[in-house]
């Protein structure tokens, strides 16, 4: 076990570097001038030098890398020029929003997902499964963006019964958060789920197709304890990769849900950052996104390991 944490945390170390460099290079190479950004289209081209050479924008990207990490080493990730502040103040702070939506919608998407592709897969071929399929296709198949307007044309504009913004504030229209999150998170759910319930209900007509699963049922064993008993455990151990995956996406892929409502998140941030050019905020980011990644790679891991003992072994 200390050999699996040991591998892992080495590869981390790793991937973060490369990226953190990679960020660095492509923003030197991708056209615009944060100086120019902040300045406006009407500063001269004195004000915009001056400017670079106060925020050292003027020296080679090499050295200005290596503060970087040196700067990074005690802690100390920066300063935003898009929102005037240290970047410790901004991210954490869209982190913990995203954090919240993430957090609901995970929490609804994994047990439906797993309700929905386990009765699906179980009849292949019956009325509820090809219900199922075509629900899951459906909603896999509409953008975010489209989802997202037309529940608010229905909940919103129609019925009135919810706002059509989740900007987190009590004083928003009067609005609870509670009644903020509930589109976003209908939105996430229905886009992601149609995926990981496609997944699931594959898996589940595989391992019904097994021979341990027919000599169960003709030793005399009722059906719901071949399903719970044996047949969604190992069912489980394929999906599993994707369930762990949608973390990332809930985390750092939420980009259009959170524009579309106007939610203060880690996407829309980082959306704003990039179009700034904002490299100390896009590098806290890249590496914020990258650690998720590689600490839901070490929980698939984990958890192919509790749901397989011959992985342990």
């Amino acid at each position: 076990m200390l050999r699996f944490f040991g591998k892992h945390a080495l590869f981390m170390v790793v991937t973060l570097v490369a990226v953190s460099f990679l960020v660095f290079a492509l923003n030197e190479l991708s056209p615009g001038d944060v100086a120019r950004k902040e300045l406006g289209a009407y500063a001269t081209q004195e004000q915009v030098d001056l400017l670079r050479q106060r925020l050292g924008l003027d020296r080679p990207v090499v050295v200005r890398y290596v503060e970087y990490l040196g700067k990074l080493f005690t802690g100390d990730l920066g300063y935003s020029q898009r929102f005037k502040v240290p970047v410790a103040d901004i991210i954490f702070d869209r982190l913990r929003n995203t954090g919240l939506l993430a957090a609901v919608s995970f929490a609804v998407i994994v047990p439906l997902s797993m309700l929905l592709g386990v009765v699906a897969g179980m009849r292949e071929g019956s009325v509820i499964d090809r219900g199922i399929t075509m629900f899951a296709t459906l909603a896999a198949s509409v953008p975010e963006f489209a989802m997202g307007v037309f529940l608010a044309s229905v909940f919103v504009v129609w019925l009135g019964v919810l706002p059509g913004t989740a900007t987190l504030l009590s004083q928003t229209g009067g609005w609870s958060i509670p009644a903020q999150l509930v589109l976003p998170v209908a939105v996430i759910v229905l886009y992601d789920m149609g995926y990981v319930v496609s997944m699931i209900r594959a898996s589940m007509v595989e391992v019904m197709q097994r021979p341990y699963i027919r000599t169960a049922v003709l030793k005399g064993m009722s059906f719901p304890r071949v399903i719970l008993g044996h047949a969604v455990r190992n069912a489980m151990i394929n999906p599993v990769t994707v369930i762990m995956l949608q973390i990332n996406y809930l985390v750092a892929g939420v980009v259009v849900v959170e524009t579309v409502f106007a939610y203060p998140g880690f996407g829309r941030m980082m959306l704003e950052a990039a179009l700034f050019k904002d490299i100390a905020l896009i590098e806290a980011g890249a590496l914020v996104a990258v650690f998720v990644c590689v600490l839901t790679q070490i929980l698939s891991d984990l958890a192919y390991m509790a749901l397989d003992p011959r992985i342990r072994a």
